[in-house]
């Protein structure tokens, strides 16, 4: 399974991978994911957020979780621990909708790389 099948597998049933389903649990699943892959050789989520910040067109102070809410809420949010369940729901929704973007375009350069045999 690539890292793309499996993002879409979580983001298809968030719920049996965190239990309660919300974005700051996912958040730190993925991040609990990212670590465990860097220390086992894995790429993890390398690049995550600098694609963000270009993706977005501009910088800002927050870490790859509220890059991703700027995307998802462009009008912004009250309270960053608190969404509105339908805030919660499309920011998930566009969280697995990024990540994908993401892992696509890193499959795609590691498809173009040499083969070195």
């Amino acid at each position: 399974m690539t890292e793309r099948e499996y993002f879409a597998s979580v983001g298809r049933r968030p719920g049996m991978f965190v239990g309660k389903t919300s974005f700051h649990m996912l958040t730190a699943f993925l991040t609990g994911y990212d670590q465990h892959a860097l220390r086992h050789g894995g790429p993890g989520l390398t690049g995550w957020h600098d694609w963000l910040v270009a993706r977005r067109g501009r910088d800002c102070n927050h870490a790859w979780p509220g890059q991703v809410l700027h995307i998802a809420l462009p009008n912004g949010w009250d309270d960053f621990w608190d969404l509105p369940p339908e805030d919660e729901q499309h920011a998930i929704k566009v969280l697995f909708e990024l990540l994908d973007e993401f892992a696509a375009e890193r499959e795609a350069a590691q498809d173009c790389r040499p083969q070195i045999e």
